[in-house]
């Protein structure tokens, strides 16, 4: 069995404990997700405490909904949904969407050979965040998190076909924005 399976069956396994009340289960899986979470929220919520609450809100309705897996998808895509679902719902408030271009934590100290992958880094996040929140999202997903389209289209709400249609379009903003982001740090 692969690795992705295995996890996968595992995840399956937590949540079947997690639907009836195994609070050791639901540890478990909220320490497997807490960080992957983080990952695919920093892509759109830029706030440490923002991200942190609607991780703990995601983790709060899979505590609830543990019952209602089909097991139609992975676990990590029906647990992403709700993130994305989440961080929308955070987002429409508007205290929230004042505050969010506030930066998570000041840049670290790097060392000289990992300066070049940092600014490269920095590019690829300053051309991400031009993009719409859709098209962000959907290359984070795919990119980031190994999504198939048509796991992104279940997660994200939309048909397989919507989500090429954004990568596409996401690709091609970043192909225009991506020299221009290297044009201006050279000058």
């Amino acid at each position: 069995m692969s690795a992705v399976k295995a996890n996968a069956q595992t995840d399956s396994d937590l949540l079947t404990k997690v639907a009836a009340g195994d609070r050791e289960a639901f540890r478990e899986l909220y320490l497997g997700y807490h960080q992957r979470l983080a990952r695919f929220l920093a892509r759109f919520v830029r706030r440490h405490e923002l991200m942190e609450e609607v991780i703990n809100d995601t983790l709060m309705v899979v505590w609830n909904k543990a019952g209602e897996f089909r097991r139609e998808s992975r676990p990590s895509t029906w647990i992403l949904g709700i993130a994305y679902r989440c961080a929308l719902k955070a987002l429409r408030n508007p205290i929230n969407r004042m505050f969010d271009a506030l930066p998570i934590d000041d840049n670290p100290v790097l060392a000289p050979d990992e300066l070049s992958a940092s600014e490269t880094g920095e590019w690829i996040s300053l051309a991400m965040q031009q993009l719409p929140l859709e098209q962000r999202l959907t290359l984070e997903l795919a990119y980031g998190q190994g999504h198939s389209c048509e796991e992104i289209g279940e997660i994200m709400g939309c048909p397989a076909n919507t989500v090429k249609t954004r990568m596409f379009h996401a690709r091609a903003k970043l192909r225009s924005i991506l020299p221009q982001l290297a044009g201006t740090a050279c000058a």
